[in-house]
């Protein structure tokens, strides 16, 4: 299981008791923490002098397990001690100010108490030298077994399990980015070196033999399955057959090179009888990563933002900004895709249907159909700047579908924008946000700004508090310093 590893700092100058009771109320934080936030907490030995501090970090940076630190001041820590152990630091780290104790003492306080439990003085130390050294963390402020604290950690070690899951992310593009389109397309090799994202080429040759060696008890399997979660409304029994050979293809190949995300392109199918519907659509709701028409970019972070939602209420997964209701003061979007919407959105049972598809020049494909659920959420997509990427991440309330739309054979979603539409729009298109975006109801804009924070990513956020000429001047600033 994951594990975040607890430092606490102090130094000699107090004494052994005074060390040994701080170890001892550390120790007892961590057990209090231990799986209430995500993961498992384990104390180290408390940190006297610069030796010790970098074998913590030292640990830390090489513990396979280890997805983060949280450092704590129990004492004050010089904090000169602490830079050559935070200039190695490769793990996210969380600053925790908080105390041992809730309450003082009034009638017993005394110098011993002081020296003991003086966070406040030696955390602003701690804060002073990381803020020195540019170093990316996330402060926490409050007593440690308050409910909103507990909640702030859950949430850095969700993002923290997410950025060690993207640093070993796979992805496979099955052809690549759509012509002639640009805000899909990025640098590969920097997704690499930033996110840790290993994004190559596949032919679809190597799927279509998979595909032709599906057999006939792995597909009535996969028949099964879809039987149990959806609604069959079709006949063509033998399309939704197709689209269960590709799922399976697909579970093979993936398994066999350790794929977590990966993208198609209706323009590099050959072989395909079919668009992937259907398949693509069952197959998200595992987790794994989608992004049509080449977009890698979404792909992988539809996968990593999954893995950040894990264990929390919500859906999460791909969508794509297709049209709109101008209905003046009463705006909203409409947001699909051709194909490729996750379950995870469904509102009612998906039903399974099978319809023309205008382009691709395939056969009708095999797809789920539903409308989506209501709640607040976020949209969230990475652009790749040339010289640096960005992430847009823009609050939205998904509402109910306002009419039935019987000849629309897709899975869609309808929201409003914040702070309204016709400012939510602009920003959007101000700071180049792309027709794809990931959707969750489960994230939330600071988990995102955390996740940008240390992986040291570009952030434009869109929410009621957008002002359209104080985010001009936000993006002149950023391209002037870029």
């Amino acid at each position: 299981m994951n594990k975040i590893y607890f430092i606490i700092g102090s130094q000699d100058l107090y004494g052994d008791e005074t060390l040994m009771q701080a170890q001892k109320d550390g120790n007892e934080m961590a057990e209090f923490l231990d799986l209430k936030i995500g993961a498992r907490v384990e104390a180290l030995p408390i940190v006297r002098n610069g030796e010790e501090a970098l074998w913590c970090i030292e640990k830390a940076n090489t513990d396979k397990e280890c997805i983060g630190v949280i450092c704590w001041m129990h004492t004050f820590s010089p904090a000169k001690m602490w830079i050559k152990a935070l200039k190695i630091l490769n793990k996210p780290m969380l600053h925790l100010h908080t105390q041992y104790n809730e309450k003082l003492p009034y009638d017993s306080i005394d110098m011993d108490f002081m020296n003991l439990n003086q966070s406040a003085h030696g955390d602003r130390e701690f804060g002073f030298i990381c803020t020195r050294l540019g170093i990316k963390r996330e402060v926490v402020v409050g007593y440690y077994k308050n409910e909103e604290v507990i909640k702030e950690l859950s949430r850095f070690t969700d993002v923290a399990r997410a950025i060690a899951f993207s640093k070993k992310l796979k992805v496979a593009m099955f052809g690549n980015n759509m012509r002639d389109v640009a805000v899909t397309d990025g640098d590969r090799v920097e997704s690499e070196i930033k996110y840790g994202w290993n994004v190559n080429y596949y032919g679809i040759g190597d799927l279509v033999k998979l595909i032709e060696g599906v057999s006939d008890s792995e597909v009535e399997a996969k028949m099964a399955e879809y039987e149990a979660k959806y609604t069959f409304a079709t006949k063509n029994i033998d399309a939704v057959k197709e689209q269960a050979k590709y799922e399976v293809a697909l579970e093979k190949f993936m398994a066999e090179k350790s794929i977590g995300a990966f993208t198609d392109t209706f323009e590099d199918l050959n072989g395909l009888s079919q668009l992937p519907g259907l398949s693509v659509q069952n197959i998200m709701a595992r987790g794994i990563g989608f992004g049509p028409e080449g977009d890698y970019k979404t792909s992988a972070l539809s996968a990593v933002l999954f893995e950040m939602a894990k264990g929390r209420n919500g859906a999460t997964g791909f969508s794509e900004d297709y049209t709109y209701d101008l209905t003046f003061g009463q705006e909203v979007e409409l947001a699909a895709h051709m194909l490729e919407v996750s379950p995870v959105f469904a509102d009612n049972k998906p039903e399974i249907q099978v319809h023309p598809l205008g382009i691709g020049g395939k056969s009708d494909p095999a797809r789920l159909v539903f409308d989506g659920i209501e709640g607040e959420g976020i949209a969230v997509c990475m652009i790749d700047m040339g010289n640096r990427f960005r992430l847009i991440c823009a609050e939205i309330s998904l509402i109910k579908a306002i009419k039935e739309m019987p000849n629309l054979p897709v899975a869609r979603l309808m929201w409003k924008l914040k702070p309204d539409f016709k400012t939510g729009a602009k920003a959007w298109i101000y700071a180049g946000g792309a027709h794809h975006a990931v959707v969750s109801t489960a994230l939330s804009v600071d988990d995102i700004r955390i996740f940008a924070k240390f992986t040291d990513t570009e952030l434009i956020v869109i929410d009621n508090d957008t002002n359209i000429r104080e985010l001009e001047q936000q993006l002149n600033i950023l391209d002037k310093l870029s």
